[in-house]
Order: C-alpha cells, then structure tokens, then sequence
C-alpha cells in the first residue's frame, strides 16, 4: 500500500507537518517494501485551494491513504472521492507514522480535522522532487 505523509523535510526521518494542505513536502512510502520519494507539496504555497491541489497531487502519484495531521473540507472531500483514506497522525518522524499505521494505532479520519482555510503558516524549507 502506498502511503502519503505530510512532512516538514524531504525524507523519512522528517518530522509530520500537521498540515495537510500546506505541508512543505510529501513522503510517498510503499508500506509493503519500505522504498520512498519525497516530492515538494504543489498546494504549499498556492494563494487558495491548497488542499484541493495537494489532495489532486496525492490521488496522482498512486496514493491509498494519507497520514497527517490535519486535513480541511476540500482536501478531505476530494481525496474521500478518490477512495484514499485519511488518518491522524499527532507528530513524531515519517517513518514513525509509517511503522504505527503499520501497528494500526493510527486514528482514521471520518470528517475533515482540520480549519476550512489553514492559512500560509511559517513553513520549513522542502526537498527536491523525487529525492529518495
């Protein structure tokens, strides 16, 4: 299965980024073989409907599920269209989200978690496309 994570860095050993819509990079992980990419967040910096283009981006690279921690209404809605499920994630590393969906400690998301317009937060810096 393909896992989606919203990252504040470029690689696995990058901390959550809460935000969905905003998070400055996305981790794709295979759950199955441990292999991954990091991609920068298309939606991070748009001036509205960054999680519509971050949940578009998500459903185009192959992604099943999400792990984050916040994801708004549009977000929520476009990716629940494609089938990718959406679960909580309340912090620590990309691959320590990873190994607790693994556990299926993580919570899933049944409704949109997260405000309606997030905002252009501080953002770290994110990685190069395809870097992994």
């Amino acid at each position: 299965m393909k896992l989606l994570v919203s990252a504040i860095g470029p690689d696995v050993t990058a901390s959550v980024d809460p935000r969905f819509g905003r998070a400055p990079s996305f981790v794709l992980v295979d759950a199955e073989t441990g292999e991954w990419s990091a991609y920068v967040n298309p939606g991070a910096g748009a001036g509205q409907g960054a999680g519509i283009d971050a949940a578009r981006f998500a459903i185009e690279l192959g992604a099943q599920a999400v792990l984050t921690g916040a994801a708004g209404p549009n977000a929520f809605r476009t990716l629940s269209a494609a089938n990718v499920a959406v679960y909580s994630v309340g912090g620590g590393s990309v691959a320590g989200a990873v190994e607790q969906w693994k556990a299926g400690t993580l919570t899933p998301v049944t409704s949109a978690n997260g405000p309606a317009h997030g905002g252009l937060g501080p953002r770290a810096g994110a990685g190069d496309r395809g870097a992994g």
